[in-house]
């Protein structure tokens, strides 16, 4: 019987350390295999044409030619799978988002200090991700600053009884972006989880706000939840929901990883189904593994409508895939056809109050 061959990566990074650290963290990994290293962007077109890798890993600070622009080119003329390898700081979150739009697919963050133990203990998970962006969908890109957007109009939207609950991991900062961007300024409340370290998460939620009409934050303890308003759970922190009287409230918590995660979907999810029952929908977006999936389900099994992005624009379609697999979700949509649809059927709901 005929094994599967490693997949083949491309490491791309200025630093001869990351490079060394990196090829043998990927090789000590039987289904990975490192086919060549890069120092810079200019070497890197060469060694991509010699040996056709299944995935890159991408440094952004590099000579002769920036990270981001590299990216930039790489997915207009040549799509290929990038994980970024970023750094845990304000500007280089706000770097790897923008090569999550121009197309990486994922990214792991440097740590601070140690770089050669931090990046060993990521061992499994920078396998992991190499493993999840050799299968992820990757398409032709322009740069997304340039696209119009089309609004959806608003229903005079004001019961703060309807709440809408987004659940992603790979793939989900872009596809969030493009869920909230039609969406009108008047909508019910939105809380959403999305899996990424800390400091990603203020960075998001302010890239987020410039590009929406709704007013975007990273969520904080304990506050009301307002319609027009879109809380994401900070990174290292669950969200849930809460009741105080008649109003909704954000509650954080750094109780233990769920499904390997915190923020989990999960615990978002199942706080929805307990607290807002059937003034809820539910999103599930694309993501690896299975976390959201239960909490949907009991979303679902307590009177929420739910929905799924379909495998066709799901750069993974690990997340909606265990969701629809439980029964849990109502319909199964492209990306770009969710916001026009939610904002139906809680106009529907609302309506029917």
């Amino acid at each position: 019987m005929q094994s599967t061959p490693p997949i083949k990566v491309l490491v791309i990074d200025d630093s001869a350390l990351i490079r060394h650290l990196l090829t043998e963290i990927i090789n000590s990994h039987a289904d990975l295999a490192v086919v060549a290293c890069a120092p810079d962007p200019i070497v890197a077109r060469e060694l991509i044409k010699l040996h056709n890798p299944d995935v890159l890993t991408l440094d952004v600070e590099m000579p002769r030619m920036d990270g981001l622009e590299f990216l930039e080119r790489l997915m207009r003329l040549r799509p290929t799978p990038v994980l970024m390898v970023s750094s845990l700081t304000d500007e280089g979150s706000s770097v790897t988002l923008k090569a999550l739009e121009l197309g990486a697919v994922d990214y792991i963050a440097k740590p601070k200090v140690d770089i050669a133990a931090g990046l060993k203990r990521y061992s499994d998970l920078i396998a992991e991700k190499l493993r999840v962006c050799a299968q992820a969908k990757v398409t032709s890109r322009v740069t997304t600053d340039k696209k119009i957007v089309n609004r959806l109009k608003g229903h005079g939207f004001t019961s703060t009884e309807k709440i809408i609950f987004v659940g992603a991991s790979t793939g989900g900062t872009e596809a969030i972006r493009r869920f909230l961007e039609p969406l009108p300024a008047d909508m019910p409340a939105i809380l959403i989880t999305q899996h990424m370290p800390e400091n990603f998460t203020r960075t998001f939620a302010e890239r987020l706000d410039k590009l929406s009409p709704l007013n975007v934050q990273e969520a904080q303890h304990n506050k009301r939840i307002l319609p027009g308003h879109v809380y994401i759970a900070p990174g290292n922190a669950h969200l849930e929901i809460v009741r105080n009287g008649a109003n909704y409230m954000t509650f954080l918590h750094e109780s233990e990883p769920v499904n390997r995660h915190r923020p989990s979907v999960d615990v978002l999810f199942l706080s929805a189904a307990k607290v807002a029952g059937n003034n809820a929908i539910g999103v599930i977006l694309t993501g690896m593994g299975k976390d959201g999936a239960l909490g949907m389900k009991a979303m679902k099994e307590a009177g929420a409508h739910t929905f799924a992005q379909d495998e066709e624009s799901s750069i993974v379609f690990g997340m909606p895939k265990e969701a629809i697999a439980l029964g849990a979700v109502d319909e199964v949509l492209p990306l770009d056809d969710l916001p026009r649809r939610i904002l139906e059927k809680v106009g529907q709901r609302i309506n029917r109050v």
